[in-house]
């Protein structure tokens, strides 16, 4: 898992399987995520962000953090449960300052090159979401 990791996709699905499209990043966003021994940074940005840079805060969904226009970015300490293959982020500088000190939990799965994330969010509106990142490792 330590290394750094450069976003293939991120995908937001409803539980009866529609896809629905994150306001704030779009349906393609670009990212970068670094782990090392027990720290962690990651960084999330809107492929286009003309229209995103003079945007506010906007809220975040359940178990997530909340972006500046149309850019996420945070960093700090994670646990790994083995057994149950989750990974606890705990925020320690973020670029939203309500999102310091906050613990997001994430589910992954390292398979050669390609490291899979997914976690229950919810969308602004409040309709719960499975987030799935696909992550490749940048050698």
């Amino acid at each position: 898992m330590q290394g750094i990791w450069w976003l293939v996709s991120r995908e937001d699905y409803t539980k009866d399987g529609q896809r629905r499209t994150d306001p704030v990043l779009g349906s393609d966003p670009i990212g970068i995520l670094s782990y090392a021994k027990d720290r962690f940074s990651a960084q999330f940005m809107k492929r286009d962000r003309t229209e995103a840079s003079g945007q506010p805060v906007f809220g975040a969904g359940q178990n997530n953090t909340s972006a500046v226009g149309g850019y996420d970015a945070y960093f700090g300490t994670y646990v790994v449960d083995k057994r149950t293959g989750t990974v606890a982020h705990t925020l320690v500088g973020s670029i939203t300052a309500a999102n310091i000190g906050m613990t997001v939990y994430r589910d992954l799965k390292v398979e050669n090159n390609r490291l899979t994330i997914q976690l229950e969010t919810s969308t602004p509106e409040g309709e719960g979401v499975v987030r799935t990142l696909v992550w490749e490792r940048i050698s």
